[in-house]
């Protein structure tokens, strides 16, 4: 499985319109609210709450991958969002982010769910992939950046 596998047009945000970091959670989530694979789309919200009441998933340099695993979903979904603004978001680096990729995993599914945020956190942690989604304007661009990302490497 690839990053690319999850993610499509429909589960991007290319502009971000929210600045916290709840309101951005929010805003990611809400893109599976009509989603046939959702079985309750207020529990994905608790879990990745919930998740993030642990400890904060703006791991730095910009970047936060809030997750979440719960049996209100029955396969594991994605979604990315850029802001063009700084984001406040208890980074462990003390920096704003400014790219957000979702994920939330179905209880069951957890091999897969660490594999798949493992290689999110060692793309994101390339500083010219992280440069090219900044510069991206739309949801394809976005996409395209990842699939050739993706290239270097191997199914999950």
């Amino acid at each position: 499985m690839k990053v690319l596998d999850l993610l499509s047009k429909n589960f991007i945000i290319a502009d971000l319109k929210s600045n916290s970091k709840q309101d951005v959670i929010n805003e990611l989530i809400s893109l599976f609210e009509n989603d046939p694979r959702v079985i309750d789309i207020e529990k994905v919200r608790d879990a990745v709450l919930e998740r993030e009441k642990i400890m904060s998933t703006g791991v730095g340099k910009g970047f936060a991958i809030p997750h979440g695993k719960t049996n209100a979903v029955n396969d594991i979904l994605a979604a990315f969002g850029k802001s063009n603004q700084p984001i406040e978001y208890d980074a462990l680096d003390g920096h704003p982010v400014y790219l957000v990729f979702l994920l939330v995993g179905k209880d069951n599914l957890v091999s897969n769910h660490i594999k798949l945020l493992s290689r999110i956190s060692r793309m994101m942690n390339k500083d010219e992939f992280r440069e090219k989604l900044m510069k991206a304007k739309t949801a394809d661009e976005v996409l395209e950046i990842y699939r050739k990302e993706e290239e270097n490497y191997f199914d999950v």
